[in-house]
């Protein structure tokens, strides 16, 4: 994962990575403290790291961030300060970007791939000819130009653009996952308040994907899937031409 710096840097945002082995992992305040304390051990550790991974993140942007209380599953940033948390494995990954608070930001990590027969909770007719024949092997840190995805890779890439989509007054509820959630063990049929089944994605210039919300398609954000071992990260670099600023989930 710290091998992905440069490439995220260079679009303008910060990495931070934490993992739930770190000794002493202690919550940054008394809202952290509080949300910590009433989960179980495994959670409470995932928690804590993702926070950690946030303010490393911020950090990496030049900005700094105390402690990030939350509001139901989602972290609550001081104004100033925004950030994109996912965990897989173990392991918590964030982005943050330090300029237009406006500009969507999401990311997601995926160590453990999805079977091929997950690709009918995450894709609809029209988008299955995106997909490989069969699962290839993973190169990590790129993806073959031109290519088809794997069920994982759009799973990715869809759950990024969620959290870049679904921002504040918009009606998109949560996704098949939660902010802690994993693909394998977490992935659900859709909620009643939306899936990621009601976002549409395509194939886009130097092997990235545009993902856009069926019910507006105006709305529609640039991601980029890179692989990562065995498995993925993704995360969303903009908004697609002709679509303007919209605020981020984080």
């Amino acid at each position: 994962m710290s091998a992905l710096r440069p490439l995220l840097a260079a679009a303008g945002l910060g990495l931070g990575i934490a993992t739930v082995r770190e000794p002493g992992p202690r919550p940054a305040g008394p809202a952290e403290a509080a949300a910590a304390a009433s989960m179980p051990a495994r959670r409470r550790l995932e928690f804590l790291a993702g926070r950690r991974a946030a303010r490393r993140a911020l950090r990496a942007v030049g900005l700094d961030c105390g402690e990030i209380p939350r509001s139901g599953r989602l972290p609550v940033f001081p104004p100033g300060r925004a950030a994109s948390i996912s965990h897989s494995a173990g392991i918590a990954v964030a982005v943050a970007r330090a300029a237009g608070p406006g500009l969507p930001l999401g990311c997601d990590l995926e160590l453990r791939p999805l079977p091929r027969a997950a690709a009918r909770l995450v894709l609809r007719a029209d988008e299955e000819g995106l997909l490989v024949d069969r699962d290839e092997p993973f190169h990590a840190g790129s993806r073959p130009t031109g290519a088809g995805w794997t069920v994982t890779e759009l799973f990715s890439a869809k759950e990024a653009a969620w959290k870049a989509l679904a921002g504040p007054g918009h009606a998109l509820g949560p996704a098949c996952l939660g902010e802690a959630g994993e693909g394998p063990q977490g992935l659900r049929p859709a909620r009643p308040t939306g899936s990621l089944r009601d976002l549409r994605v395509g194939p886009a210039e130097d092997g990235l994907c545009v993902v856009r919300l069926r019910a507006d398609p105006a709305r529609a954000v640039r991601v980029r899937v890179v692989r990562v071992g065995t498995g993925v990260f993704g995360y969303v670099l903009g908004p697609s031409p002709g679509l303007g600023p919209s605020a981020a989930l984080i």
